[in-house]
């Protein structure tokens, strides 16, 4: 019960690094043993003063062997306080610790030794030479001072075992102690009760002494300071308690005219209703106490005892808010759980009461252990508050709280399930039967179990489901949070969704963090322990040979993120106050901002790596692994790769270029190490990889200049005079403001057509972008000169010839009347119907300069007379 109150009290504190694991490997020199005594003796003295790190160690070392003689004297007469050995058991982890650091210290003086052994080299043979003495007394020197280092790691080695072996007993010596105390027997008869009571009488006029004494001390001669922390006492209320309701009121406060709120706001009002005021509270109490001291209101023998009603009031408060968030007796809209009205009030007022007494429990044994009462008064105390809880138990075993089959909770409610039933009976008379067989603390640890630890279970649950429902879709959006958060960033439903998952994983996080501590508070566990496994399993996770540090990964992800955006800040204060300042080109600029940006997150991926405690060298198996996956699978990623790295090089294209590349012609967008972004005309982006870009031909019309050139092809009537065609369309394009002068347009004769005199227009343009609109502008010209010139543009004409046999027909006869109307006869006659020939009409006369149907001379029919001996005919 004291531990997890007093968990209460110092929630949110900060968990301190004290320790390693004793275990730790030396870090003696591979293979090699400590030199002896007699060795040293012969070997050249090693000075001292002129190796600083060799000092250190050898005084750290020595204040070490010290130490740990110093806590065996100390474990061994301490091994009846708990406490008092779990604070040895710290100084234990960092004594260990430091032997680790004279290792560390000590190694890099050891790999110089080795290194100018090395330059020595091996020492001469019986029958070489012998070696000059410099380097002999060099060699002997060397070899003392690495003997030296090797017995002071022997030594630390051997203060970590020492440690390591102390560290094992206090262990031994706490269970042993939590066992002795928890099975203890005490025989319980008139006797007992008799001496129990007569005690009692003495301890409370000791009380009343005491305490009177302090009260009337305080009220005659420090009422200034006593009405100072009542002052500050409210003033802290008013701005914790207040201010909590005031924060956090959305979350916590019922609607009473709501008459079916859905399962997710009863959840979650119910945690947040609890935890907010339940740490407002906290901090309150801790205030106060804190004030307390500070105006010396709070004396040596009054402070623990003070500190400990503080601790029930908290404690009283969390369940009472618990209670209240799931029964609701007041609101059965908002209960959780289906109970009547009348179920939910007893039981609020049961599970009050529950905590109360236990809590009476836990200030009667502080203030029975600040008068040195004797241990008579604190099992009856115990064996009082005991039954007390055994009888509150039965008699929420007799409460009919569950709802009628009528489902009305105003009506009397339905006995509970037998499985709830049983459990409460069980747990009631079991601790009557502990108690009457004299196992009073083990009575008493349960029924602490069973308040504080259920509490604390059941308050994690409703956590656990408060996330729950809201990591689901479409349920964070109906919440008060929800509501505002969409109100405030405008954010649609999927992003709603995804911050509710967010919020489901943080509000489980919360509870783990909360709720394990408190557990293992509860079960007897110091708050140095749990910050002694905390700081293992932050720093220490060993796999095999591999340690891996938690707290290292997260400040090498940290770095690794701040490195990202140093790098994008960096890009765009690069991008747009250097170089768009200095006009330099776009193209350039992408490649430097890409390089930067490339550079910047490999440096800060290499600085991360190295903050996670991660070895550079052990990459080297990485990258041998990444070799075989590139000679199997990974060719094309890493030819898209380095073509990407050339082409940011060399530039042969860069961004806002107009490019044709295959079947793909559009302007560069973006080019990054893998693929390049091609936008074309009709404004589709096209991703190509850059092998592609590097191995095939690519046409760039922005190359080095935007200098480019249009044709224009143009077809005149045989009857023109080709000169004056050439001159008029060399006025024209001069003529043009979007054509260059330098160099001169031209104008060619192309050809001989079918139907028309053939020219083309060469000209050129300073923008090769503006092509469509020289075209088109041009065009324009070059029809109204020609149209105001009389020089016709014709169009295509051809002969359709049409061979018959020589029998004729009445193909024929169609075909001698069409000829007539083509001489210009008119009308034709109507042909005189044959024996199921069709009769034909001709056509009306058309213009001669109308268009004739499409047909090349590959298309017109020409066919001999008994071709292959068949008769003519119409093919």
């Amino acid at each position: 019960m004291a531990v997890v109150l007093a968990g209460l009290v110092i929630t949110g504190s900060v968990v301190l690094a004290h320790a390693q694991t004793a275990d730790e490997t030396p870090l003696a020199e591979t293979g090699q043993t400590t030199a002896p005594a007699a060795a040293l003796d012969q070997a050249a003295p090693v000075d001292i003063a002129a190796s600083p790190t060799i000092a250190a160690a050898e005084a750290k070392l020595a204040d070490a062997e010290a130490n740990i003689t110093r806590l065996t004297k100390r474990v061994a007469e301490n091994a009846e306080d708990d406490s008092a050995l779990v604070d040895l058991k710290l100084e234990l982890e960092t004594l260990a610790r430091g032997m680790l650091d004279i290792g560390v210290s000590l190694r890099p003086r050891l790999t110089e030794i080795k290194a100018r052994i090395d330059q020595l080299g091996p020492p001469p043979a019986a029958d070489d030479p012998p070696e000059p003495e410099a380097v002999a007394a060099e060699r002997a020197r060397l070899a003392a001072e690495r003997a030296l280092i090797n017995t002071l790691t022997g030594r630390a080695e051997s203060v970590t075992v020492r440690a390591s072996d102390l560290g094992d007993r206090i262990t031994e010596a706490r269970r042993q102690l939590f066992a002795t105390t928890l099975f203890k027997r005490t025989e319980i008869g008139p006797s007992m009760l008799s001496e129990a009571l007569i005690a009692i009488d003495s301890e409370t006029g000791d009380f009343v002494r005491t305490y009177g004494s302090w009260v009337k001390f305080v009220w005659a001669f420090k009422w200034e300071a006593l009405l100072g922390w009542i002052f500050f006492s409210l003033l802290a209320s008013l701005v914790l308690v207040s201010g909590a309701y005031r924060l956090f009121g959305g979350l916590i406060a019922r609607d009473p005219e709501a008459e079916d709120p859905p399962y997710t706001s009863r959840l979650s009002v119910a945690f947040w209703s609890t935890i907010i005021p339940s740490i407002a509270m906290t901090a309150l109490v801790g205030t106060v106490y804190v004030l307390g001291g500070s105006f010396s209101v709070l004396r040596a023998d009054v402070a623990p005892v003070f500190s400990s009603l503080l601790v029930v009031v908290v404690a009283v408060f969390f369940v009472s808010k618990l209670a209240r968030g799931i029964l609701a007796p007041s609101m059965p809209a908002w209960r959780l759980v289906d109970i009547s009205n009348s179920g939910a009030r007893v039981l609020y007022l049961l599970v009050v009461a529950l905590v109360i007494v236990n809590g009476l429990d836990y200030v009667t044994g502080r203030i029975s252990q600040s008068l040195g009462s004797p241990v008579v008064i604190t099992v009856f105390n115990g064996i009082v508050s005991v039954c007390l809880m055994a009888f509150i138990l039965i008699g929420m075993a007799m409460v009919r709280p569950m709802l009628p089959q009528s489902r009305d909770p105003a009506e009397p409610g339905e006995a509970w399930p037998r499985v709830i039933l049983m459990t409460l009976l069980i747990g009631g008379f079991g601790l009557l039967a502990t108690v009457a067989l004299g196992y009073v603390g083990l009575a008493r640890f349960a029924a602490t179990q069973i308040v504080v630890t259920g509490a604390i279970l059941t308050t994690m649950y409703i956590g656990y489901l408060s996330g729950k429902a809201i990591s689901e879709p479409g349920k964070f959006g109906n919440t008060v949070i929800g509501r505002w958060i969409e109100a405030r960033f405008e954010l649609g439903q999927v992003g709603l969704d995804q911050t509710g998952l967010a919020a489901g994983l943080m509000i489980n996080l919360m509870v783990l963090l909360l709720g394990v501590p408190l557990i293992l508070l509860q079960w007897g566990f110091q708050v140095q322990d749990i910050e002694l496994w905390l700081y293992r399993v932050l720093t220490e996770i060993r796999i095999g040979g591999i340690t891996i540090s938690l707290v290292g990964i997260f400040f090498g992800i940290l770095l690794f993120i701040a490195g990202l955006l140093a790098t994008r800040w960096f890009q765009r204060w690069l991008d747009g106050s250097v170089m768009s300042r200095g006009q330099m080109d776009a193209g350039v600029r992408n490649s430097i901002r890409t390089g930067t940006g490339y550079l910047g997150v490999a440096i800060a991926g290499l600085v991360g790596i190295s903050a996670a405690g991660i070895d550079l060298s052990s990459l080297a198996l990485v990258a041998g692994a990444l070799s075989l996956g590139i000679g199997f699978g990974l060719q094309n990623i890493v030819s898209n790769f380095v073509s990407g790295l050339i082409l940011l090089a060399e530039r042969p294209f860069k961004v806002g270029d107009w490019v044709v590349t295959g079947s793909t012609e559009g302007f560069v967008k973006k080019i990054s190490v893998r693929a390049t972004e091609i936008e074309t005309f009709s404004r589709q982006t096209i991703i190509v990889p850059n092998s592609e870009l590097i191995n095939a031909p690519v046409g760039n019309w922005t190359h080095r200049n935007s200098l480019g050139r249009v044709d224009v092809p143009i077809g005149v009537s045989y009857s023109a005079d080709p000169r004056r065609v050439i001159e008029v369309l060399t006025e024209v394009a001069t003529g043009c403001e979007l054509v260059l002068n330098n160099p001169a347009p031209v104008v060619y004769f192309a050809g001989f057509g079918d139907s028309s005199l053939n020219f083309e227009v060469k000209a050129h343009l300073a923008d090769v972008l503006s092509g469509l609109s020289a075209r088109t502008e041009l065009r324009l010209r070059i029809f109204e000169r020609l149209k105001a010139e009389g020089i016709e543009i014709p169009f295509p004409q051809q002969d359709l010839n049409i061979k018959f046999g020589e029998d004729g027909g009445p193909l024929a006869e169609l075909a001698e009347r069409l000829t007539a109307h083509q001489a210009g006869s008119g009308k034709a006659e109507p042909a005189e119907a044959g024996a199921g020939a069709p009769e034909a009409k001709a056509a009306p006369a058309k213009p001669a300069r109308k268009r004739r149907p499409r047909k090349t001379a590959r298309d017109s029919i020409h066919d001999e007379a008994g071709l292959d001996g068949e008769d003519g005919g119409d093919r």
